[in-house]
């Protein structure tokens, strides 16, 4: 297999490697950022935005779920967003919280402000640690 084949293999394709330890929960309305903002009172949130259709934002999915090594009961709330699937969402977070869309994108936001936001190779699942209380 080559380079190019490891970088962007199709879903089906990763039916025989490990599931994600990540624990995402599905971000698919937009009645959900208010929620999710009052959440970040409480504890860090972070929401990944992801292109199904983008190489690279399935490698950049990959490297954030093989790198993620945080326990179980870590003090954050993780969501995922399919912004194919739910592009009004993606573009109220853009609006809501000043944030550029990019694709893909990691938004942190603790006490109900952006403290975070990367694209690209710029995403890092241990840039998550530092927003731990």
């Amino acid at each position: 297999m080559g380079i190019l084949d490891k970088l962007f293999k199709s879903e089906s394709d990763n039916t025989n490697e490990k599931k994600s330890q990540v624990p995402w929960n599905d971000l698919n309305s937009t009645a959900q950022l208010e929620e999710l903002k009052a959440e970040s009172k409480d504890k860090p949130v972070a929401i990944l935005k992801h292109s199904t259709r983008c190489g690279i934002s399935k490698m950049v999915l990959r490297q954030f779920e093989n790198s993620y090594d945080l326990s179980e009961d870590a003090d954050i709330k993780l969501y995922f967003l399919d912004l194919l699937s739910y592009r009004e969402v993606s573009n109220e977070i853009a609006e809501r919280f000043s944030v550029r869309h990019e694709s893909p994108q990691l938004i942190v936001l603790k006490d109900e402000n952006v403290v975070h936001h990367s694209s690209h190779q710029g995403i890092d699942a241990d840039k998550l640690k530092e927003f731990l209380n």
